[in-house]
């Protein structure tokens, strides 16, 4: 089997940024941008903030993560879901979502780092939403998911790829 060829970067426009100017090992990078996340386009606000963190890593979108208690009330649940580990981050633990008062929670639709590494500390307890379970937003412009299923991150129109996740690009 073949190793698998970096793609062409996209050229960013005004405005953009390419994940391939991204760093590996990640970065951390505070956010002031409105990031708000709902179960539906019409139910509730489930979290709002202007103090997100965003994971920037090389090849991938960045992943989102919203501080705790910029999360509404009832809306995390512990999942039953097994944990996993990321090489950077730590030991992850995956949350159920529900609206407050709501029936059917989206499961492991959430995740944080309890207690990250030390170099992601300030991501402790923060909670990051897989963008494909929940409707979310950057300064109003609806989040599209990372192809693939495996990372979290947030598609949106000022980063460009080509991103990891998709079929043929796990080698990158």
């Amino acid at each position: 089997m073949s190793p698998a060829r970096r793609p062409q970067p996209v050229p960013p426009g005004p405005g953009q940024e390419s994940v391939w100017d991204y760093p590996r090992p990640p970065a951390l990078v505070r956010s002031e941008r409105l990031v708000e996340v709902r179960l539906s386009d019409d139910g509730p606000l489930l979290a709002t903030t202007r103090r997100a963190w965003r994971v920037l890593e090389t090849s991938h979108p960045p992943t989102w993560y919203v501080p705790r208690e910029d999360v509404a009330d009832g809306v995390l649940a512990l999942s039953d879901a097994p944990a996993t580990t990321c090489e950077w981050k730590g030991r992850a633990t995956y949350w159920d979502v529900a609206e407050p008062g709501g029936r059917e929670p989206r499961r492991a639709a959430a995740w944080s780092y309890e207690d990250p590494t030390s170099r992601f500390r300030d991501l402790a307890g923060a909670v990051a939403f897989t963008p494909s379970q929940v409707v979310a937003t950057v300064d109003g412009e609806r989040v599209r998911p990372q192809e693939g299923g495996f990372y979290g991150g947030w598609v949106t129109d000022d980063v460009v790829g080509p991103f990891k996740g998709g079929p043929g690009t796990w080698g990158w």
